[in-house]
């Protein structure tokens, strides 16, 4: 094909032409076209038009829970995917759901991101990205003195230095390129201390100030920065936290796709943050309202 063949300018609206006429021997005649080129002029605009436009994003704690289903989120927006956790088979299985429903491209990166080689790892395998999804994290339920020190330690690593690093990292290509957006998973724990579970919620406490101010600095720049923040979700967290849901908690549980529909849609709106489920949009003002005494007391009789 000649440089005039070019999918920009002329070319464009010769083409929009050519397609609204495709059957039609005066188009042919007045383009001098033959079906084959015809063919080769849409396979040539379409394949730069979509890598154009499609967006790349990176997942991690995919495996299960809201990252499995925010990726499916973007998935069915037609995002190619990075999607990362600890368990491979899992993460096979949602490759392959994900690639036979939408046509996707999704890479798989089994990796620890309590370990800095991890991350470190998962940048090398990902390479550039449009959408990043802090969302790999976990918390333990229990007095803090009688928790296992390495596994709160490991906590910390993964739920703050694992989500400040990659933030930091993909946050300042974005910013170079000047677009892309930052989802960070906080929780409505974030917004108080929590006896039973001290270490997790300072953790999500800093992720919601980190992504405050995260916000703020970006704000001109292009490059939005989204915490979520959900209350109590039908997730395995739980289970690996240790908590037992009574009959309160379970009320005002939110399901995990919803979570993740209210996530991206947030994302995608430049939002600072987001409170999933009508119950949970409260909290924040309520404790501002009432003494930190009672504060901790109410929630050291939930976490009991």
């Amino acid at each position: 094909m000649s440089q005039e063949l070019s999918p920009s300018g002329i070319y464009h609206s010769k083409l929009q032409s050519i397609l609204s006429g495709w059957k039609s021997d005066s188009v042919k005649a007045t383009f001098s076209c033959s079906n084959k080129e015809l063919v080769d002029y849409y396979c040539l605009y379409s394949e730069v038009m979509l890598s154009s436009q499609k967006e790349k994003a990176l997942v991690t704690g995919a495996s299960s829970g809201i990252g499995r289903e925010i990726a499916r989120v973007l998935g069915s927006q037609g995002c190619d995917l990075v999607i990362t956790a600890r368990r491979k088979a899992e993460l096979e299985s949602l490759a392959k759901e994900l690639t036979d429903r939408h046509s996707i491209e999704v890479k798989v990166v089994v990796s620890d991101l309590s370990e800095q080689v991890g991350v470190e790892n998962l940048i090398r395998d990902t390479g550039e990205i449009d959408i990043l999804v802090n969302n790999a994290g976990f918390g333990f339920n229990g007095e803090h003195l009688s928790l296992n020190q390495e596994g709160q330690l490991n906590m910390i690593d993964l739920n703050i230095r694992a989500l400040t690093h990659l933030a930091r990292h993909y946050g300042a290509e974005m910013k170079k390129q000047g677009s892309g957006k930052i989802l960070n998973v906080a929780s409505i724990a974030g917004y108080q201390p929590g006896p039973k579970m001290a270490v997790y919620c300072a953790t999500k406490a800093y992720v919601l100030s980190y992504t405050r101010a995260l916000h703020s600095e970006l704000k001109k720049s292009g490059v939005s920065v989204t915490a979520l923040c959900p209350g109590f979700v039908e997730t395995g967290f739980q289970e690996v936290a240790g908590m037992d849901l009574g009959a309160l908690e379970l009320s005002g549980a939110v399901p995990a796709e919803k979570v993740a529909k209210t996530a991206v849609k947030a994302m995608r709106k430049g939002r600072r943050e987001v409170i999933p489920g009508l119950l949970n949009k409260p909290i924040p003002y309520a404790n501002r309202l009432i003494p930190i005494s009672l504060n901790l007391a109410v929630v050291k009789r939930l976490m009991s």
